[in-house]
């Protein structure tokens, strides 16, 4: 800079030891030096006697305009684009919709913003018949929360089967990456806590009730924002008379219900005919209304301002038609060739023999009777199905009865073979779910399952016949 630059009011950087200083007053002594007093960039005073050799290695800045319009106008539109963001829900009440690669319908519409968003905490148990879109409406309620800045961790829990699905299906429609909680996630870092940290997970229902250190992880981990809970009747407990069944799965429905602010339960089937049952399962949502010993004619609270429940004739598009056809049943008649006929006549007989044979052998609390009888009566079903599929059911009961044969005759020769019904570990409904939910276990549970037809329930030994 030039010496006569050195006045008053000047800016300048090279004067203090850093930053930009700002000059005070200029007194010159001669042509070779000037006496400077200064503010640095934090308001301190200073003097300092500058040479013409020190002028030379000053720089003068000039003072930038409050208004320039010079800066970057991407980072300008970056930031105008996260404010109106993160207010469209302010100016766009269905910003999730608009956001989302989805069609709703206006059920998932009015469920969404008229029955949950306004619920404040929400507690919801949301019992639309199948094909409804249920996994639709829980898609769009996570992501309305988190554009209104009301969720920041969500919990889905869900059967094995239907896990995976829940993540594809969140992330096409929604763009909401889930993870999957899997042994891997949960042995990767025995010290670390994966409910702690990841925010947006998918636990198995079965994984979950059955592990009670995953139980405890959770209890340790920061509240959730919404816990999701899908085919949540089978998280029901049972009541016996004077006694209640609280099962694992119940139990862990406690535990995620008081750590979540939101607790949002699904199920197309939330009565399974006792309304001690389903009060037990209410409880779930509100304890303080349904739990308790139920008492006929006292317990009769009206739950309807917790859960919405629509059948398919009640499901509707924006122009008003049906969205499921009107099913009209009636009974075909047609007559049956000869060899239909006999096939037909074969069957029955087989059916009623059968069932006589399970009314001679059958336990005295007729548990074995029953059920022995209804998976019979299930063959005629099949033989009005198709001539395949009653073919399929009594090649499917032969090679069983041939099976027991076999093991019969192990037994017989001091092997140490195992009854089938006779001893072993049985398994109870619960159980049996659980090999279902596991894709490479359905053709055991099918086989526990057919094992417990047989022999009268999990806690019935068989007759040998």
């Amino acid at each position: 800079m030039q010496p006569e630059q050195l006045a008053k009011g000047a800016r300048v950087r090279g004067l203090a030891v850093e930053g930009v200083a700002t000059v005070k007053s200029v007194e010159f002594h001669g042509q070779n030096a000037a006496e400077v007093i200064f503010a640095d960039a934090h308001g301190g005073l200073h003097t300092r006697v500058l040479s013409r050799e020190d002028q030379a290695s000053l720089d003068l800045v000039e003072a930038a305009r409050i208004w320039s319009f010079d800066a970057d106008g991407n980072l300008f539109r970056l930031a105008s684009e996260a404010r109106r963001i993160q207010l469209a829900w302010l100016f766009d009440p269905y910003v999730a919709i608009t956001s989302s690669t989805i069609e709703p319908l206006p059920h998932q519409i009015s469920a969404v913003y008229e029955e949950m968003l306004p619920r404040q905490p929400m507690r919801f148990l949301l019992a639309d018949d199948p094909g409804a879109g249920k996994t639709i409406m829980a898609g769009l309620l996570i992501k309305e929360l988190m554009i209104r800045g009301d969720l920041e961790r969500c919990l889905i829990v869900a059967p094995g089967s239907l896990t995976e699905q829940w993540q594809d299906e969140l992330h096409e429609k929604f763009g909401l990456e889930f993870e999957l909680l899997t042994r891997d996630m949960i042995t990767a870092v025995r010290t670390a806590n994966p409910f702690e940290t990841k925010h947006l997970l998918i636990a198995r229902l079965d994984q979950l009730s059955r592990n009670e250190e995953l139980q405890e992880r959770l209890k340790m981990a920061p509240e959730w924002d919404l816990v999701v809970c899908d085919e949540a009747h089978r998280m029901s407990g049972h009541v016996f008379g004077d006694e209640i069944k609280y099962t694992k799965r119940y139990t862990m429905g406690e535990v995620v219900g008081v750590h979540t602010r939101h607790l949002l339960l699904m199920t197309a089937t939330p009565h399974n005919g006792k309304e001690e049952d389903f009060q037990l399962f209410l409880a779930l949502l509100d304890g303080d209304r349904f739990a308790g010993r139920f008492r006929e004619n006292e317990h009769k609270a009206d739950p309807s301002d917790l859960m919405r429940r629509l059948v398919k004739e009640d499901l509707l598009r924006f122009d008003g038609s049906k969205l499921f056809p009107e099913r009209k049943s009636y009974t075909a008649q047609y007559e049956l060739s000869t060899d239909e006929a006999h096939l037909y006549s074969e069957v029955t007989e087989y059916v009623r023999t059968e069932m006589n044979r399970a009314e001679r052998f059958g336990d005295k609390d007729g548990a074995r009777k029953v059920n022995v009888g209804f998976a019979l009566m299930t063959l005629q079903r099949r033989l009005a199905s198709s001539p395949e599929a009653i073919f399929r059911s009594i090649q499917r009961r032969r090679e069983r009865l041939e099976s027991r044969i076999r093991e019969e005759k192990l037994v017989l020769r001091g092997k140490d073979g195992i009854l089938a019904g006779d001893g072993g570990p049985q398994l109870d409904e619960e159980a049996i779910d659980e090999l279902y939910d596991d894709p490479a276990g359905r053709a055991r549970g099918r086989r526990a399952e057919g094992r417990r037809l047989r022999h009268g329930g999990a806690n019935h030994r068989g007759t040998r016949s």
